[in-house]
Formats: structure tokens, sequence, C-alpha cells
């Protein structure tokens, strides 16, 4: 039995034809239906920035949204997949695969008339099998600067999730903004090797700071109670998450999926949809990453100057930052 969270009610029944050329699935006058399939429960806030754009279309009347979230990975992803594809055919499914890979691709391959758009650290599959992640370090590298700046005892701390390649290049992002403004920087990096356990984030925040850290980023929910719990500055991940700590935010790198979500669901209502890779869609270029608004008051006017400067060289294409999708050196990683 699926446990279903369905956000909006079904306003028409959905008339599908499909191509055979493509098989992708073409959209009549009505809403596309589109199912959601999260891992985490949908406060994290990795899945819920995809959860937040597909409610725009849903509110929007572009789509029929229905999800399902905590589904783990323990097996459940290709039992819940598998009978949502069979029982409801949406025209769309969106989720992430990571931890679930395996279970995604093989329904997906079972099921070639329905368009799988997930967020995955590997390839697209023909015919119908398109991957997205968040490439989000170009914001990171952007609240580094602002940590390197901000911090006075030169000592910045990063809690992660799990040292995958995507946690790891915001990591690392984040870490040489800091040191480009501030050579003398140290970064405390610790993972918790869970997705959403906010307990454990913030009892390793808390232990960064006993080692001196004053600055953090928040890449896993936890760490910003922390910084607000002993007055200190924490940097948001996904979501803008000022209104967590307003005093103490100064700052979230985030992730909109907007412009992939609106993008698919062009290509799949006028019948043209192809498997592909869509990590352009969630870089700074194309509006699917941003520095959210910087708490003004914390930041020192030199500094926000020379971080907009920064900004508008990324915009412009004048200054690529690195991707480094190593486990950063002396990460604190539980067994």
């Amino acid at each position: 039995m699926i446990r279903r969270r369905p956000m909006l009610a079904a306003t028409a029944a959905l008339a599908l034809t499909v191509t055979a050329s493509t098989s992708a699935v073409v959209a009549q006058d009505d809403p596309l239906r589109v199912f959601g399939a999260y891992a985490t429960q949908i406060e994290e806030p990795w899945d819920g920035v995809i959860h937040t754009a597909l409610n725009v279309e849903a509110e929007a009347g572009r789509i029929d949204y229905t999800f399902v979230d905590d589904i783990g990975y323990s097996g459940d992803m290709e039992l819940v997949l598998t009978e949502v594809a069979e029982l409801e055919a949406p025209a769309i499914i969106f989720g992430d695969a990571f931890g679930n890979e395996e279970a995604v691709r093989r329904v997906a391959a079972d099921y070639p008339d329905i368009a799988f758009v997930f967020g995955s650290g590997g390839g697209p599959a023909d015919p119908n099998f398109s991957v997205f992640d968040n490439w989000i370090h170009e914001p990171a590298y952007l609240a580094g600067m602002l940590a390197g700046g901000l911090t006075e005892t030169d000592i910045i701390g990063v809690v992660g999730g799990i040292p995958v390649p995507e946690v790891n290049r915001i990591s690392n992002a984040f870490i040489q903004g800091a040191q480009s403004v501030n050579p003398e920087v140290e970064a405390k990096v610790s993972f918790i090797n869970s997705w959403f356990d906010p307990a454990s984030a913030k009892e390793a925040a808390l232990a960064q700071i006993d080692a001196g850290a004053d600055v953090l980023y928040a890449e896993r929910a936890g760490v910003i109670e922390a910084a607000v719990q002993e007055d200190l500055i924490a940097v948001g991940n996904m979501s803008d998450q000022s209104a967590d700590g307003p005093d103490h935010v100064v700052t979230s790198v985030t992730w909109n999926m907007t412009p992939t979500v609106e993008y698919i669901i062009d290509q799949v209502g006028g019948g043209t949809y192809t498997a592909q890779d869509l990590k352009d869609f969630s870089m700074v270029a194309k509006g699917g990453a941003a520095l959210a608004p910087i708490n003004e008051a914390l930041v020192p006017a030199d500094l926000l100057e020379t971080v907009r400067a920064k900004e508008a060289d990324i915009v412009s294409g004048l200054f690529r930052v690195d991707i480094n999708e190593a486990t950063p050196a002396g990460s604190v990683i539980p067994e």
C-alpha cells in the first residue's frame, strides 16, 4: 500500500498518446499527471526543492501532482515506482535515485512510455531516463567568501550528509571561496552519513564550534540550530533558510528546480521528450542556482562589494568555480 500525500485534487482526466519513434508521452488539453518519488521526508531540503518546484506547476494548473516521500533505501522504491507506473501511468515521474540507482533504472526500462526524471550521479539512458543534480558550487564559493571574511578565529565548519560527489563539490567550493579572501582559513569538515538526521548534524556542528569554528555551512538540517544556540553565523543550503535564524543566517546556497521542471513539462507536453542530462538547468546561468539575499547587517561593506563583484563575474562567465568532487582533506566520517 503506497502512502500518498496528494497536494492538489485532480482537475481533469489525462488523455495520453505515445509517439512510436521516441516513446515520448504527449498530453492533450488537460494537465499532465506527474508523480514524485522521494527517498527522504519531504522536509529534507534536497527533495524539498524538487517538491516545491512541482507544487508551483500544480498551482498554475499545468500538472496534476501527487507524491510519496520517506520511501527509504531498503527496496521500497522499486515497489512504489512499479505500482505507480502500472496502475496510474503518469506522464512524468520525478524523484531522487541516490541510494536507489539500480532500482529506479530497472523500473524506467520496464516503462519506456513514462518520462523518468531523477536526481542521479549517473548518466541518462535512452529512451526515457533523464538525470539532474544540484550544481550549486558557484553560490557555495560566494558563500565561502563571506565565511572567510567574517570568521574571527580563521576556522570555519562544514557539516555534510554523505561524502558523495555532489556534497564534496559544494563543500570544496565553499572552502575554496573562504580561502580566496582569507588564506589563513582552516576548515573543519564532518559528515553524518545520513541525508536527514538533524540531531546528528547539530551534534557535529557543536563539536566544530568546540574546536574553534565560528562560521558554519549547514549542508544538512540541524546545523543552523547549533549556530543560533551558540550565537554564531551560519550559511543555509538548498533553499533560503534565513527564517531559521534571522540574526544568524548570513545567506543560503540555493538550488532552484523550476528551470528543470518547466523544461521537462514543455518537452513532454509537446511530444519532444528525450533522455538527457539536465545539468545546465541547475547552474547559475539558467537560474538553477543562486546565492540567497545576504543579511547585510552581518557583513562589512567592503566584503559585500567583493562578493558582489565575484558574483557578477560568475554570471558573465568571466570566472569559473573549480569542480572538485574529492572528499575534503581531513574530513570526519563516522564508520
